[in-house]
């Protein structure tokens, strides 16, 4: 599945972990979220895409206590098995699990 992937680690800030092939992937990002609000999760289609948020399904927080927010722009969602934020954690989580694992804790993981 080709994903847009923004999220934050215990001590990095917001930044994108994949980039859905795009070389600024900020425009698509954007253009998925201008109608989701500020709700901890969202799920909803955004043209071709779909914009899902959900906070990390671990409990992982940064060192300032904050939550952790998840934040993909699926570019080719699957016909019909995305329809809810419980649907994306099922089908995202999974294949991003073990990447974000392993950059959480690092101070800078796109160095």
């Amino acid at each position: 599945m080709n994903l847009i992937w923004a999220t934050r680690g215990r001590r990095w800030g917001f930044r994108f972990l994949r980039d859905g092939g795009y070389a600024d992937p900020l425009p698509a990002y954007e253009r998925a979220f201008a109608e989701a609000g500020d709700d901890e999760a969202v799920c909803r289609r955004a043209g071709d895409a779909i914009a899902l948020r959900f906070p990390d399904p671990e409990g992982r927080r940064d060192n300032a206590g904050r939550v952790i927010p998840h934040e993909f722009v699926i570019l080719d969602p699957p016909p019909g098995q995305i329809a809810t934020v419980a649907d994306g954690i099922r089908l995202i989580w999974p294949l991003v699990r073990d990447e974000y694992a392993r950059a959480w804790g690092e101070a800078d993981p796109g160095a």
